[in-house]
């Protein structure tokens, strides 16, 4: 209801007209009405001009103006006003012209004179005017909204055209938005499969007349886009769906940063350095597949472990000089010692960095080790050689002057009960005593002698088949009934080795004491023999070797083991595990004196708790005639393409040569990246590949993994080597068809690729 006075403009020329409308309504009292009665248009705009009205009653035949453009004239003064057209019976066809042309109503002069209908008519052209007003007022705000929104924002009609599309669509698509009016996503060029998806869940939201969310694609001139769209139906007056409003916002450059992240991620993962992140509470929240390769530890068992405690048995100062120093600093660099999963040491070069937020402030560090422990062990082989010869040198200048002492001290004992006659049979035991011991100490002085120069005497042609049947003859009458004696003899004759038969039984007898000593429970030990040729690959990966035959005698016992932490000082003099009384710490040191003075070398691995083996290296007598055993024929190949991976040209330059040699085609690849790329190019012709597992950028193990995705539902040879016991899981792949332990010489090499290419 209405309840402030309804102020009027009349427009109206005739009086009567006047009259009679003014006592039409002068009896109502439900409503109050304020005449402003004007006889032309001039008027009327004039007064317009200066007063406000609620409606306007607009007669079109008037003395200064006629028709549709007096209509015209009052919406340009007064376009919120509505406006009822008087008309004449003759008029009614230009009544109605004017509605259409923005009038709220009409009346006919004739029909007028009722109250209920004029007083209806005004208040209803009124309320439309208000109500359109309104809607103006909102279609305002929604077009505000919609054209200064980022998101794409269109409305669809049940045949699936765009009835609206906003601004942002030039910027997201590059097209116009007249380019979308009245066009479907078909008609714009969305793709086949994508645009029946997209009309699939239009026509869904116009059956049900409920929301759905989705995600597409749209080509546009710069190319592919990524939406995430919200598609929400709008209901006419009966209830239907009448069209449908989508909100599209473009996930481009989310896509595009969630597929950096993922490239990252894969970078991460696929590199053979253990990349870490730490928070400044050490806690882990990152942790790569080289990480866990390198510690044995898998993300899911490792993320929110305090690194520090992890990696150490117990705290490391070294690690918390480290903490400190990138802290202070931002960055640190340097090697580090750290403990595995399985609990073995781990040499790492690792490089440490600060991270900091947006503010500036630190919030994690960074770490990147690399596994250098490769590189450790054969600088530790290098010091412990450069050692033992200091050792050598110092200990033949020490027993020299030992000598010189204990040479009047064994004399005068011996010569003085023959000088003294009527000494007392007390005095002639403490005699004993001191020439004893005088004996014992000349006799280790002849080991430390041995140790730095080895002992002296006649070497002569020598074939150990012979004497190690006499040494298993001789431990097997000795040794604990709980030993088992495993004597391995070829059954061709063994090379001649120029060597003293005492002084090598002296070394192979210590070799199986000690093997004693390690299995008080009883064990397995075995002697084996066998005649090997190293090649130049051998002798490169190991520092006593050089290039030519040897005869190779192993011993092996099922014992405790040597620990990591004393595997690299057992061959130092006075060196011992063994209890206070049971053992000099000076055969081993003698054995590798002999050895060397034999030319030879010995290497030794050990495992806690498996076992230890030996193996005595003695160079064949060099001749002009041909050895005592033809070497025997190696395998040829038949043309077929073997790839080299390894990150040491040396070694791949050696490989080639060799596999060359023998009718073998070679391609080559010095890590597991250059590996992947060579095997997709020659994947068809590529009979083997021997693929070395300790490598740069990517490592032996990731690189098969690649190569198996390369390979799907094809057979696939790998021969894996490396200088380290293989892993559990690398045996259980199946492309790994064998192992090669470094160093292996040219007719491992040649006899393995043959049996892997021809085995079933």
């Amino acid at each position: 209801m209405i309840y402030h006075p309804i102020k009027i403009l009349l427009v109206e020329d005739n009086p009567g007209d006047v009259l009679l409308l003014q006592e039409t309504l002068a009896d109502l009292t439900s409503i109050e009405l304020d005449w402003v009665p004007v006889e032309r248009l001039t008027m009327a705009i004039d007064r317009l001009a200066g007063e406000d009205f609620d409606v306007i009653l607009l007669d079109l035949v008037l003395p200064d103006s006629r028709g549709l453009d007096t209509l015209l004239q009052i919406q340009a003064r007064a376009p919120r006003t509505p406006i009822v057209v008087l008309t004449g019976m003759t008029d009614e066809n230009m009544a109605l012209q004017a509605v259409q042309a923005g009038a709220q109503d009409y009346l006919v002069k004739g029909q007028a004179s009722g109250s209920d209908l004029l007083v209806r008519s005004i208040r209803y052209a009124i309320e439309r005017k208000r109500i359109e007003a309104t809607l103006q007022q909102r279609e305002r705000q929604f077009r505000t909204l919609t054209e200064n929104a980022p998101d794409v924002i269109a409305r669809f009609d049940r045949q699936l055209r765009h009835l609206y599309v906003n601004s942002a669509v030039v910027e997201v698509t590059g097209f116009s938005v007249g380019d979308f009016l009245g066009k479907s996503n078909r008609e714009m060029g969305m793709a086949v499969d994508r645009v029946e998806r997209w009309e699939e869940i239009l026509r869904q939201v116009f059956s049900t007349g409920l929301p759905i969310s989705t995600e597409f694609e749209f080509l546009t001139p710069t190319g592919v886009r990524y939406f995430q769209s919200r598609c929400v139906p709008e209901f006419a007056i009966d209830g239907s769906v009448e069209s449908v409003l989508t909100i599209s916002r473009d996930l481009s450059d989310l896509k595009q940063a969630e597929r950096k992240i993922r490239e990252q991620a894969a970078l991460i993962d696929i590199s053979p350095d253990a990349i870490v992140v730490c928070d400044l509470d050490n806690r882990i929240l990152v942790w790569n597949q080289g990480a866990a390769q390198i510690y044995g530890w898998t993300a899911a068992e490792i993320l929110g472990t305090d690194a520090g405690l992890l990696f150490r048995q117990q705290p490391s100062p070294q690690l918390a000089t480290a903490l400190q120093a990138v802290l202070e600093s931002g960055r640190w660099q340097g090697e580090a010692n750290k403990i595995a999963k399985n609990g073995g040491e781990i040499w790492v070069s690792s490089r440490w960095k600060l991270l900091r937020n947006e503010a500036d402030e630190p919030y994690a560090i960074l770490t990147i080790d690399r596994d250098i422990t490769a590189q450790k062990q054969l600088e530790t082989q290098l010091l412990r050689t450069q050692r033992l010869e200091s050792l050598g040198t110092l200990a033949g200048g020490i027993a020299h002057d030992l000598n010189n002492v204990l040479t009047p001290i064994l004399a005068a004992a011996q010569l003085l009960p023959l000088k003294l006659p009527d000494l007392s049979e007390q005095d002639r035991r403490l005699l004993k005593i001191l020439e004893d011991s005088s004996k014992r100490g000349a006799h280790m002085v002849k080991q430390i002698l041995t140790f730095a120069r080895g002992l002296e005497g006649e070497l002569v042609p020598l074939e150990l088949g012979e004497l190690l049947m006499e040494l298993g003859e001789t431990i097997q009458s000795t040794l604990p009934k709980s030993i088992e004696i495993d004597l391995q003899l070829p059954k061709a004759d063994l090379w001649l080795v120029s060597a003293n038969a005492t002084h090598l039984y002296q070394v192979f007898l210590n070799f199986c004491v000690n093997a004693r000593d390690a299995m008080p429970n009883g064990g397995k030990l075995r002697i084996c023999a066998e005649n090997r040729l190293i090649d130049e690959t051998y002798a490169q990966m190991n520092l006593d070797a050089k290039v030519g035959a040897y005869v190779v005698v192993t011993f092996a016992d099922t014992g405790t083991g040597i620990a990591p932490a004393h595997i690299d000082r057992i061959f130092e003099p006075f060196f011992t595990t063994k209890p206070l009384g049971e053992g000099t710490g000076l055969g081993l040191s003698t054995a590798m004196g002999i050895i060397r003075n034999h030319g030879g070398f010995v290497t030794v691995s050990s495992e806690i708790g498996r076992g230890t083996e030996f193996q005595v290296f003695l160079p064949v007598i060099a001749t002009t005639t041909a050895l005592p055993v033809a070497i025997p024929e190696l395998p040829s190949g038949r043309g077929e393409l073997i790839l080299i991976v390894d990150d040491e040209s040396n070694i791949r330059q050696m490989l080639k040569i060799t596999l060359e040699s023998y009718n073998y085609q070679t391609i080559s690849a010095s890590n597991g990246v250059e590996a992947i790329a060579a095997y997709a190019i020659d994947r068809d012709r590529i009979a083997v590949v021997v693929l070395d597992l300790m490598m740069p950028l990517m490592d032996g193990t990731t690189a098969i993994r690649a190569l198996q995705q390369l390979n799907v539902g094809r057979q696939m040879k790998i021969i894996a080597c490396s200088g380290l016991v293989p892993s559990h899981s690398l045996r259980q792949m199946p492309e790994v068809k064998a192992f090669l332990s470094k160093p292996f010489t040219a007719e491992d090499l040649l006899n393995t690729v043959h049996r892997v290419i021809w085995q079933p």
